[in-house]
């Protein structure tokens, strides 16, 4: 990939890809977005502009959100999105068949040079990069919903990546101002949606056998453990939390920790009564038409977040 700026292509483009179109354009790269629905097509200027004016309204961009505009263009197939494009981001729907397909058709339409980044979060891409002529040019380029907001996202090579192309892409998602994290090797769910079901997990099984009610549960993480967790990972929380570090930590706590994880139960379906009673009260709070207006205060509260950690000294 060219060490300046690049031509970008986002192939899908629901809410994960026109965020991304977004995280690259504020990044000052010019960008092609193709989605297969006429419709979505249609619909994405209005959301694009809705997105930069809340990141605007925040202090999240450094240009007006129409000049960030003026670099995103909306084309109407795949090869018009990608034929000149150096980095290309796939963001299609999570189905494993239509990741195969789409990725074939990217690598008939690009550039010899270009690298590809999948946003998959629930394959491996080895599972439908395989056959691919190109396949060294592929990988897993993972973020968090929305990716213009939240920063973090996970690089995982398949067995056939070159390395060389993971530096490259490393590098480009720090320039453009993400936090990437690198795997060393394919694992389902990669790191971040394996922490995440590990908490879910606990989370029903607490609610299922009626330890606590699902808001209960809710504020222990948002009043407690995720205070801590916008700043400081797994690790470094115990590395603090005892005088001599983590060692210290490891020894004074892993026996209890090895205790409760015996106690765990094995990992199987979430039982539909216990889904319907978490949904019986999460709806008594909050109405299904209430959904859409929570979902635009928890960006609101992210967008905020993100700037005051930005104002912060790095620790």
């Amino acid at each position: 990939m060219p060490e300046k700026a690049k031509n970008v292509a986002i192939v899908g483009a629901g809410l994960v890809g026109a965020g991304w179109a977004v995280v690259f354009a504020r990044a000052g790269h010019k960008v092609k977005v193709y989605d297969a629905s006429e419709a979505t097509r249609l619909g994405l200027q209005a959301h694009l502009g809705a997105s930069l004016e809340a990141l605007n309204r925040h202090g999240l961009v450094t240009e007006t959100p129409a000049a960030i505009n003026t670099r995103i263009q909306i084309v109407e197939t795949l090869p018009q999105a990608v034929a000149d494009a150096d980095y290309i981001q796939e963001s299609v729907f999570e189905q494993l068949e239509l990741k195969q397909a789409v990725s074939a058709e990217i690598e008939q339409a690009m550039a010899s040079h270009a690298v590809v980044g999948s946003s998959t979060s629930g394959f491996s891409g080895s599972s439908f990069m395989a056959n691919l002529t190109r396949r060294t040019q592929f990988l897993v380029v993972h973020p968090v919903n929305p990716p213009q907001v939240i920063p973090v996202v996970e690089i995982v090579p398949t067995p056939w990546t070159n390395p060389q192309v993971v530096g490259e892409v490393r590098s480009f998602m720090q320039a453009i101002g993400q936090v990437p994290v690198v795997l060393n090797k394919e694992i389902d769910g990669f790191i971040l949606n394996r922490l995440q079901g590990a908490l879910l997990d606990e989370a029903w099984k607490l609610f299922e056998e009626g330890y606590a009610t699902a808001a209960d549960i809710d504020a222990t993480v948002s009043e407690g453990l995720g205070l801590r967790w916008a700043f400081m990972g797994p690790f470094e929380t115990i590395d603090l939390n005892a005088p001599r570090g983590i060692e210290d930590y490891a020894q004074r706590f892993s026996g209890m920790y090895q205790r409760l994880a015996s106690l765990r139960h094995e990992a199987g379906a979430w039982p539909k009564e216990t889904i319907d009673r978490a949904t019986a009260e999460c709806r008594s709070t909050l109405p299904v038409e209430g959904l859409t207006a929570r979902r635009q205060w928890r960006d609101e509260r992210l967008m905020a977040l993100i700037a005051h950690k930005k104002q912060q000294p790095k620790g």
